[in-house]
């Protein structure tokens, strides 16, 4: 099998693998049912599911020459604009980072700035 075939039938592998390491030991209880319906709704630019609101990272955020950069794990990383939300608003008052972790790197899927825009 050619590597393009295998890179596409691993992909759905690798999200739902992301996916299931959300845990919700009830630590969201107390969040309104609005934000919790925003958090899974929210889709990246390419209509990628961001996930639940227990994947979502509340985030510092800065603006360097017209890109986004987001600290995770004690580094700055450039948010993709592929990852950049601009649609929905934000009801959390904060930003909103969405990334998981793959062989040692980060990967931002999702990125909602604080005013949502």
């Amino acid at each position: 099998m050619r590597w393009p075939v295998r890179l596409a039938l691993m992909i759905p592998l690798i999200l739902s693998a992301a996916t299931a390491l959300a845990v919700d030991r009830g630590q969201f209880g107390d969040v309104p049912e609005h934000i919790r319906k925003w958090f899974k709704d929210a889709r990246s630019p390419a209509g990628v599911p961001c996930c639940d609101v227990s994947d979502g990272h509340r985030t510092d955020y800065d603006v360097r020459q017209g890109a986004y950069w987001v600290p995770i794990q004690g580094t700055w990383w450039l948010v993709p604009e592929k990852a950049v939300i601009r649609t929905g608003g934000n009801p959390t008052g904060g930003a909103v980072v969405w990334y998981v972790t793959l062989r040692g790197n980060i990967e931002i899927t999702c990125f909602v700035p604080a005013d949502g825009s």
